[in-house]
């Protein structure tokens, strides 16, 4: 439940963060550390580079059998012609499953991006594409990748 508070206050602080600043975006994602799933990005500073933070939620589902994925990352984007950037990041994704008749677990792991991203300047089309090594409990994957679609606004 703590783990829950504490990712329920990040969202509502990255959320009043992000409704002063101009560079926002929603996008799916598949793979990455969501797995399947929606997010929301913003930029920290009035530019469309430099440091910003994304939250989402996916997951998935199968016979009575589901898996909750919340990742939370800060990333810094670098470019100088305000469409095309070099994307590095990091952070943490909790994870919230239920086994079916054995209970529900919880887990954390860490991941990093090292990607590119078009984001053009006055809103559209966005797209992602990335390296995204994944570490915890005793693992690391370092050739875990992933892709997004979404609208910057």
């Amino acid at each position: 439940m703590k783990k829950l508070m504490f990712i329920f206050t990040l969202a509502l602080a990255s959320y009043h963060v992000a409704n002063a600043q101009s560079a926002q975006s929603v996008y799916f994602e598949l793979g990455g550390p969501g797995l399947a799933s929606f997010n929301y990005d913003t930029r920290f500073t009035g530019r469309e580079d430099g440091i910003g933070g994304r939250i989402g939620v996916g997951g998935y589902s199968i016979d009575g059998e589901g898996v909750v994925f919340l990742p939370i990352g800060i990333n810094y984007l670098l470019g100088k012609d305000s469409r095309h950037y070099f994307e590095i990041g990091g952070g943490a994704t909790p994870i919230f499953g239920d086994n079916g008749g054995d209970g529900t677990f919880s887990e954390l792991f860490g991941h990093l991006v090292f990607g590119y991203r078009l984001q053009p300047i006055n809103g559209g089309f966005t797209f992602r594409v990335f390296l995204c090594p994944i570490f915890g409990a005793g693992n690391f994957v370092p050739y875990y990748a992933g892709l997004s679609f979404g609208y910057k606004f």
